[in-house]
């Protein structure tokens, strides 16, 4: 029988977080556990695209190996960039 991996899938949106606890064969990939907790199928309207991924806040691959404990971020487009931001502030300020 395969080992199993305790891990988190996690998808944030404004209004709300949605935090999925699944197990995963060990070996399993960050595509893979995405998969696995469904997310894809119960988000409306979510795309999961495979340059916006990370696991703790820190840049991961689709095909990256996740291990016990991991929490894997599907992270969303910024809706104003950063840049910008700033740049509105310093006028405002």
């Amino acid at each position: 029988m395969a080992e199993l991996v305790n891990i988190e899938v996690v998808y944030a949106e404004a209004s709300r977080q949605v935090v999925r606890r699944v197990a995963v064969p060990a070996g399993s990939t960050v595509m893979q556990a995405i998969e696995a907790s469904g997310l894809a199928r119960d988000v409306p309207g979510l795309i999961v695209d495979p340059s916006r991924l990370g696991i703790f806040s820190r840049k991961a691959t689709p095909d990256q190996v996740v291990g016990e404990g991991d929490r894997v971020e599907i992270y969303r487009p910024l809706t104003l960039d950063p840049k910008e931001a700033r740049r509105r502030r310093a006028h405002e300020g």
